[in-house]
């Protein structure tokens, strides 16, 4: 396994269940506010909704069940992910989430041209992975995501490179000890790259945890 993969919901008291489902216990705490966050958003969406870094899937086939009007494409580069969310989509018997596949955002990656993105979710992915992954992260979506389509991403951040809490301080100081290439990332960076990559950042919210979910749009 590549230090730029953590994996969610097990431990050695958790295994997964027969199926392969993985239960991430951050779902049980954030599903509900992330989705409040960013249902008006999905609600102005059409055609197709690609996660990258789907993780256990849980929040995939939560968010599918409350927007049958769009196509959910989960995706994850672990194949326990995979596993897990494959498990859940089938227990679910939700048509309007695909199989999962695997997107490695350590490299550029490419989406189908014919299926048009008309927005992007990626939670919790890039302070637990090098720098580059959000990098490639904002050439697919300033390449594949439809005019005026959404990039949707949570997690904590720092701002004008100072943390907003202790708490997040903690966190990143336990990441960096990890994996240097770790660490929460400063938002006035992210936005930064995502203006090269034609990516406008249009609105921000608070979250519990001190986390934010931010939303950029193509422009």
């Amino acid at each position: 396994m590549r230090e730029a993969q953590f994996e969610f919901g097990r431990n050695g008291s958790t295994p997964a269940d027969a199926d392969g489902r993985l239960d991430a216990p951050a779902f049980h705490r954030n599903a509900e506010p992330i989705w409040q966050a960013m249902r008006d958003t999905l609600a102005r969406t059409s055609g197709s909704v690609l996660e990258i870094g789907s993780g256990t899937g849980q929040h995939i086939v939560t968010y599918a069940a409350r927007c049958p009007h769009l196509t959910f494409w989960p995706s994850d580069i672990m194949e326990s992910h995979r596993a897990s969310i494959e498990a859940y989509r089938l227990a679910s018997g939700l048509t309007n989430v695909r199989p999962p596949v695997g997107i490695d955002l350590m490299n550029e990656w490419y989406w189908h041209d014919e299926i048009p993105l008309g927005a992007i979710l990626c939670f919790n992915v890039i302070h637990i992975a090098p720098w580059a992954v959000a990098q490639n992260l904002m050439r697919g979506a300033g390449r594949h995501l439809k005019t005026g389509g959404h990039l949707l991403m949570y997690g904590p951040y720092k701002r004008a490179g100072a943390h907003t809490a202790p708490s997040n301080e903690a966190f990143d100081t336990s990441l960096r000890g990890r994996n240097p290439e770790w660490g929460v990332r400063d938002l006035e960076s992210v936005a930064d790259i995502a203006a090269q990559n034609d990516l406008a950042l249009v609105k921000t919210v608070e979250m519990p945890a001190n986390n934010l979910v931010l939303a950029f749009e193509r422009r």
